[in-house]
């Protein structure tokens, strides 16, 4: 299970940030507390991605959770550091969030294997913390990989929050309780029972896989992802066979179904009619998202005088790439 290491919040002597977040606090200065706490909005947007797969909603969430801390600006005593209280303030609003919209993991008929994830989002690796960012907020790539952010989608919402508190953010148990108000061994009980989890959804060989930092892709990489592209814009389904490799996953929510091979996932796109010449002209970017390759494929079809955003791929290349 991948760890990334930050400040956790262990209760220590109060800092010159929290005090003075308490003085902002004293006299109500809300342009002093959108300063103070504006340096964590990229961080904690991420972590609200990975608890809730949107980027729309975790935006939301964000400015709830900001909102929320306005509000309660005076029960912060300090007693740990002012991330960890508005991390703590952010799990919850999605924790609410998740409470009342409707389930987005379809639930699998008897002997159907796993539920499909019908809503999933890409993240853009521009609005993910520079590479230059202080340590403890650099954003662990394995972390932000959509087969992650997809895995722990089917844990149930507190389990989600305890495993993206404990083994993401690097909390201890008695915090991480604290934040859920929870007790220590149910913390620690749930923490399991999400570690088996995602062991079941995580795909397998994950350690052998290759992707780019975010925001960068290498010649070989480029070369791969500009040969898929090139594949889609010439409608060319025997070239984009040719790069697929035989044991593919696909999915595309909120479409439903998961595709784990080759022959069925291409013949799932050739239904839908790629490569006839009914489907319309396809243009192609490549780009990064979630820290991975990705293409963005605009549509323009046979009644149209414009190209239309139609997809986004994310792209897992292998060693054998």
């Amino acid at each position: 299970m991948p760890t990334t290491q930050q400040p956790t919040p262990t209760p220590r002597p109060m800092g010159a940030e929290e005090a003075e977040f308490i003085a902002v606090a004293q006299r109500g200065d809300a342009a002093a507390f959108a300063l103070l706490t504006e340096r964590y909005r990229r961080e904690i947007h991420v972590h609200c991605y990975r608890m809730l797969a949107s980027y729309t909603d975790a935006e939301d969430m964000v400015q709830e959770a900001f909102t929320r801390a306005w509000a309660r600006r005076d029960t912060f005593a300090g007693r740990a550091s002012l991330r960890a209280w508005l991390y703590r303030i952010a799990t919850n609003a999605c924790l609410d969030l998740l409470s009342r919209r409707r389930d987005r993991v379809a639930t699998p008929a008897e002997d159907e294997g796993p539920g499909d994830v019908v809503w999933l989002q890409p993240y853009p690796d521009h609005l993910l913390p520079a590479p230059d960012a202080p340590e403890d907020v650099v954003i662990s790539r394995e972390t932000i990989e959509l087969a992650f952010v997809v895995a722990v989608q089917h844990l149930p919402p507190r389990q989600r929050a305890v495993l993206v508190l404990r083994d993401v953010l690097g909390w201890p148990a008695r915090a991480t309780a604290e934040a859920l108000e929870l007790t220590v061994p149910a913390t620690n009980s749930a923490l399991q029972r999400a570690r088996e989890t995602m062991r079941r959804y995580l795909p397998d060989r994950r350690a052998d896989w290759q992707a780019p930092r975010p925001g960068s892709l290498d010649e070989v990489e480029r070369r791969m992802v500009e040969a898929y592209a090139a594949a889609h814009a010439a409608n060319d389904v025997e070239g984009l066979r040719a790069l697929l490799a035989e044991d593919l996953r696909f999915s595309m929510p909120p479409n439903p179904g998961v595709w784990t091979d080759r022959r069925s996932a291409v013949q799932s796109w050739v239904d839908g009619g790629f490569g006839s010449a009914d489907f319309g002209d396809m243009r192609c970017q490549v780009t990064t998202v979630n820290a991975q390759p990705a293409v963005m494929v605009y549509l323009r079809q046979a009644d149209q005088d414009a190209f239309h955003p139609f997809a986004i791929d994310v792209l897992r290349l292998d060693e054998a790439g």
